[in-house]
């Protein structure tokens, strides 16, 4: 499969909101396409420059759009870990019966699932957009001759949706917190415990995806050309037995 059709079938499948945020690889590709090419005349520098304008206004959209994310799961994180301080809280001091503890507890269970999901798909965002970046500069330089492929990418290894360590660690500490929801349980109880936590899943729309997600960001890697400093950061995705069990899920 062409990388724009594959491009044009992960922004289908991602969030309705977020697909006006990602790379405009196909208007980008019409640009380049226009450039005479090999035998004819090189693009001007007006039509060079013109071309690294929408690139970067393109960069610059990723970055706030990744920034604002960003901010909002920092926040998120803080309330999920007071909402399961209350709960835990409250149980002990006996303010609530076993019965509205679980119901608390399953309530918060759903929210961290799809929290966990939004972030993971997230993840999935900077490693797609790095990609399509790297290949649209690819395609440029091969069309006009120019060398711009380099400087651009060393610019994109220090902007904020390529540094995605902040994001990651907070899905780290998200599954910190599954555990806390999720204590260990005697092994005869496992296949209830699981149980329970795919009924969870199930129910988060957004989670559907997320398993997706984490196989897009080993297949993207498939795309890229590049081995070294402009390669894609490593992965460091999540590795939990808990999101493990879930790879069967149907992403349809």
């Amino acid at each position: 499969m062409k990388f724009g059709k594959w491009l044009k079938r992960q922004i289908e499948q991602s969030l309705a909101e977020w697909r006006d945020q990602f790379l405009r690889y196909k208007e980008l590709k019409r640009c380049v396409n226009a450039i005479p090419g090999a035998g004819g005349c090189p693009p001007s520098p007006a039509e060079e420059a013109e071309f690294v304008a929408t690139l970067d206004a393109e960069i610059e959209k990723i970055n706030a759009f990744f920034l604002e994310q960003e901010e909002e799961f920092i926040i998120h994180h803080r309330e999920l870990q007071e909402d399961i301080s209350r709960a835990l809280a409250r149980r002990a001091a006996g303010l609530v019966t076993p019965g509205q503890h679980e119901a608390a507890v399953a309530a918060i269970r759903r929210e961290i699932v799809d929290f966990h999901g939004v972030m993971v798909l997230l993840l999935n965002y900077s490693s797609i957009n790095y990609i399509g970046l790297a290949k649209i500069l690819k395609k440029y330089d091969k069309r006009s001759g120019a060398v711009l492929r380099p400087p651009v990418l060393e610019a994109v290894l220090e902007q904020p949706f390529f540094e995605t360590e902040t994001v990651s660690q907070l899905v780290r500490e998200c599954e910190a917190m599954m555990e806390a929801v999720f204590p260990e349980v005697p092994e005869g109880q496992a296949a209830a415990r699981r149980d329970r936590e795919a009924l969870a899943v199930a129910e988060q729309s957004i989670f559907q995806n997320t398993v997706a997600a984490l196989l897009t960001m080993e297949d993207v890697r498939a795309w890229s050309s590049t081995r070294g400093r402009h390669s894609l950061p490593p992965l460091n995705l999540p590795d939990s037995d808990w999101l493990r069990s879930f790879q069967m899920i149907p992403t349809q």
